[in-house]
């Protein structure tokens, strides 16, 4: 603030210098219009005409850059709420273990497993024991129900 004061006091210092050095009686005429004044006037006048004219043309556009800005934040704000929200529904998943929801894995149900991955010679891969698929479809039940 303090930066802008001392702008605002050299340039209108330099104002004032200007209208002193240029008192010469200048006649200006537009359409019917006529205006006699001194020439620092005259062109000060211009000076401030001009600004307002250039502070008319850049309005929208700085009006509508600011509006994007301000949607585009809001969208992010609203795509961070939502990655939050994922990241909390995906660790409550990852506390959702055989051994968390009471059920009991016998490891020699799954020999074959590790063949099948390694690339072992056989052909045929390791299947699943009757009862799998009911306990697979509780899981899937207990694993939505918690993300809900």
């Amino acid at each position: 603030m303090q930066l802008y004061a001392i702008v605002a006091i050299i340039v209108a210092i330099a104002s004032v210098l200007f209208a002193l050095q240029n008192n010469v009686p200048v006649s200006v005429g537009f359409l019917t219009w006529r205006f006699d004044s001194s020439l620092a006037m005259v062109l000060l006048l211009a000076l401030a005409l001009g600004a307002i004219v250039i502070a008319l043309i850049s309005t929208p556009a700085t009006l509508k850059r600011q509006w994007t800005i301000n949607r585009q934040q809001k969208h992010i704000r609203d795509l961070e709420a939502q990655l939050a929200t994922a990241r909390s529904a995906a660790s409550g998943m990852r506390d959702v273990t055989p051994a968390s929801t009471g059920m009991l894995i016998d490891p020699s149900r799954f020999v074959g497993m590790s063949e099948s991955f390694a690339g072992s010679d056989s052909l045929s891969p390791a299947r699943p024991i009757r009862g799998d698929t009911e306990r697979m479809s509780v899981l899937h039940e207990m694993v939505l129900a918690r993300c809900n």
